[in-house]
């Protein structure tokens, strides 16, 4: 009798469902919101289920002009569903909650929930209080309660991590909303850090990305502008740890210590993001960016030389308001000379509540986008050019989980290199898993990913690998109609190369 009661429990678990818009800082945050909701008892709803859970939770970007046109959109395909299932519940957070707060209420009435960037702690009580209470809660708290990494966390890789070193930041660029949203730069202890990635070694993860809105400033509350190049120095220290990426560097902040530190620093990989926005001095002023493309160029001719082999991207924004032709003509002199292995290129559009969206020039729609597809086009011949140079090199591929969508009809598998470049590869006789890696010569250069044909040089198994067949295995076995979530090792994978980073980060 009792045996039937625990069943029927779990059966009416409530389920639920995060979607994620943005940049990698509110990737993570999705991290945490799932962490909390199984830390409360919640389970995770299907891959597909498309709003059909308990409880959906909006984690929202606000650095794009249509951002709350999507968010409405959404909100309003919801709205029948909720109607048709008692009980059901619609929380909003993230960076629109923060900038638009009771807004969304009045738009969408039949939220339930919203909360900011400061407090998502407090998702799974506010949950509670609007059932009892039977009305919204609206929570947004003004500064930092808690920093994200203190929180329970449901993370999606066994071999992979994000580990966030600070939030907010300190900059005024004009085109730019997060600050106002995040708040100032707030460090995390550089010993609690190294104690989270320790951790996560020991659960398996083998690559970590330290994650800050301007991660190379971290040290600033402190006072010590060599403190970043030290955490990189003290995670080269850290046994088991194979792979340190970070995102995303400021120009201004980016020192020869860091450079030193990467070239020194065995498992920091050969890769660098660093966003240049425009190669044009008159805009990177308007835009309030405090470097010039003489000073960008040059920390990556110093970054070339300490690393030949690295690997450089970047963002930049097309069509800023005053953006002259002879302006856009140094963008693209700019990419010339700094030959990124790829770009992340947007086309300038109004961010609600920024300097630049009230600025004047700007730039018709017809012309923006014809600039864009030039640079576009030149990038687009860049990266091929420089990826057709990894031809014949030997590299070590991280195998990883869903990175190539035509693997199962190719009989490949797909990894990143150690310059975080794209690789696809033909599987070999023996099994591996995602985070095993293996050794691989390029045959093939495409603009956006490199193929090795042959048959691989080696493969070697990894605790990383273990721990994915570990929670591969245990997720197998739990019993059907048990919806609970993967153990939570590990973080998302590195993002592909061709997902832009979609916020102000950097």
């Amino acid at each position: 009798m009792s045996s039937g009661n625990r069943s029927e429990a779990v059966d009416v678990q409530k389920s639920y469902e995060v979607r994620t818009y943005g940049c990698q800082m509110n990737v993570h945050d999705s991290e945490r919101l799932s962490g909390l909701l199984e830390d409360a008892g919640y389970v995770r709803a299907p891959e597909g289920s498309d709003g059909d859970a308990d409880v959906v939770v909006f984690n929202t970007c606000a650095v794009r002009e249509n951002a709350d046109n999507k968010l409405y959109g959404n909100l309003g395909r919801l709205a029948p569903m909720k109607t048709k299932r008692p009980g059901m519940q619609i929380a909003v957070g993230g960076c629109l909650a923060q900038k638009d707060r009771d807004t969304i209420v009045k738009r969408a009435p039949w939220v339930d929930v919203v909360f900011g960037t400061h407090n998502i702690g407090k998702l799974p009580v506010l949950l509670e209080r609007a059932r009892v209470q039977e009305e919204a809660q609206i929570e947004i708290a003004e500064s930092l309660e808690a920093f994200p990494s203190t929180l329970p966390t449901r993370r999606e890789s066994a071999y992979a991590a994000w580990v966030s070193i600070s939030v907010g930041c300190n900059n005024t660029c004009t085109f730019c909303i997060v600050p106002a949203l995040r708040g100032k730069e707030k460090d995390r202890r550089t010993g609690d850090i190294l104690a989270e990635i320790e951790a996560l070694v020991a659960e398996g993860v083998s690559e970590i990305t330290l994650l800050g809105q301007n991660v190379n400033a971290y040290g600033s509350d402190i006072g010590d502008r060599e403190a970043f190049s030290k955490l990189l120095r003290a995670c080269g220290k850290i046994e088991g740890l194979e792979r340190v990426r970070f995102t995303s560097p400021h120009p201004r902040d980016f020192t020869d210590d860091v450079i030193a530190a990467m070239a020194e620093t065995p498992n920091v990989m050969p890769q660098l993001h660093m966003p240049m926005q425009s190669g044009s001095d008159a805009v990177l002023k308007a835009m309030r960016r405090s470097y010039r493309q003489e000073r960008f160029l040059g920390i990556i001719e110093k970054v070339r030389a300490a690393m030949p082999d690295a690997a450089i991207s970047t963002d930049i924004i097309v069509g800023f308001p005053g953006e002259s032709e002879e302006d856009f003509e140094q963008t693209m002199h700019a990419v010339r000379e700094a030959r990124f292995a790829n770009a992340f290129t947007f086309q300038y559009s109004k961010r609600p509540g920024t300097p630049a969206a009230d600025m004047d020039g700007q730039i018709p729609k017809e012309v923006v986008q014809e600039r864009y597809m030039r640079l576009s086009a030149l990038q687009e011949q860049i990266s091929w050019d420089e990826n057709k140079k990894q031809v014949g090199r030997t590299l070590d591929v991280m195998v990883a989980e869903g990175e190539g969508r035509k693997d199962g009809a190719t009989r490949r598998l797909s990894g990143r290199a150690p310059d975080n470049r794209l690789v696809h590869f033909t599987q070999p006789e023996q099994a591996v898993r995602p985070g095993d890696v293996v050794t691989v010569e390029i045959t093939y250069a495409a603009p956006h990913h490199l193929l090795a044909e042959g048959t691989p040089l080696a493969v070697r198994s990894t605790r990383a690998g273990d721990a994915w067949e570990k929670r591969t295995a245990a997720a197998a076995a739990k019993p059907a109609g048990v919806m609970l979530g993967l153990p939570g090792v590990g973080a998302p994978d590195p993002l592909p190369a061709a997902a832009a980073p979609a916020c102000g980060i950097g």
